[in-house]
């Protein structure tokens, strides 16, 4: 079979799809590449909708290297029979790992001391934190990727509080509305997906349950924070912090780059060498 990989990939995972036919990597014209391919292998970059495909006649397969299907249109697959395939768990401890991060992130205050010691400045007195040992993390999703930041939480001395109606007798946490879980927790992590009904879930009616000492964190998707009510918490006070992965449109150059109380990372969540691989 003919194998197309249409966007980087580590050169071992490379060379083990080699092994299974004839294969194209980084193709400079995909669609010359794709019209006699039986399996195209795309990451973020390549969007497979119906005018790619149509160059495809033979394809039978397209693979996501990626948790998401956000950039294949599986409805146009499905019409032709061609079966769509992820890797759902690949960059899943990579993402709950980075959640961490971005809570001690926020919490101490590290983007800005960081930044002023670069530029010579010594602000011992004006970054005092939080410590996140005994505080509450609510959790929006408890799928693969809340699963796993629960159980670090955990060992990090956290109370964990969840809400996710497909999963109501989880032992990792308690399960509470969401209402409750914005009003009770100091830090609310998403881990959702992308759909009708999450899309600007959390709005100005949703922040504004939240604790003014509460820091939102999203490593999930862009959308489902709306980033004007974001952006007026932010700047009122209305909530403490808020530290961010995704966003509706990427690359990302937004108002959230004037705040101080918001860490920003360009989408690096499942960047890590084991993710990747």
């Amino acid at each position: 079979m003919k194998i197309v990989i249409a966007d980087r990939m580590e050169p071992e995972v490379v060379a083990e799809i080699q092994k299974l036919g004839e294969t194209v990597a980084a193709p400079s014209d995909l669609r010359a590449s794709v019209k006699d391919a039986d399996v195209l292998i795309v990451r973020s970059a390549t969007k497979v909708n119906g005018e790619l495909l149509s160059f495809a006649p033979k394809l039978r397969i397209v693979a996501r290297a990626g948790v998401g299907l956000d950039n294949v249109d599986k409805a146009a697959c499905d019409k032709r029979g061609i079966k769509v395939l992820n890797t759902p768990s690949a960059s899943s401890n990579a993402v709950a790992e980075l959640a961490v991060g971005m809570m001690f992130a926020a919490s101490r205050k590290l983007a800005m001391a960081d930044a002023g010691m670069k530029a010579k400045k010594w602000l011992k007195k004006e970054f005092t934190g939080t410590e996140i040992e005994g505080k509450t993390l609510g959790i929006v999703g408890l799928g693969r990727v809340g699963s796993l930041l629960a159980i670090k939480a955990r060992a990090l001395g956290m109370r964990i509080i969840y809400f996710d109606p497909h999963n109501l007798t989880s032992t990792i946490g308690k399960s509470v509305n969401l209402d409750e879980l914005l009003a009770s927790s100091d830090f609310v992590s998403l881990h959702l997906p992308l759909i009708p009904e999450t899309q600007g879930m959390i709005n100005a009616e949703a922040i504004a349950r939240m604790k003014r000492t509460g820091v939102l964190i999203n490593t999930a998707r862009g959308g489902l924070v709306d980033e004007e009510a974001l952006y007026l918490a932010l700047k009122e006070g209305k909530i403490a912090g808020a530290a961010l992965d995704v966003y509706p449109q990427e690359p990302y150059s937004g108002k959230l780059c004037e705040l101080d109380n918001i860490v920003l990372t360009p989408h690096i969540a499942g960047s890590t060498r084991e993710a990747q691989a």
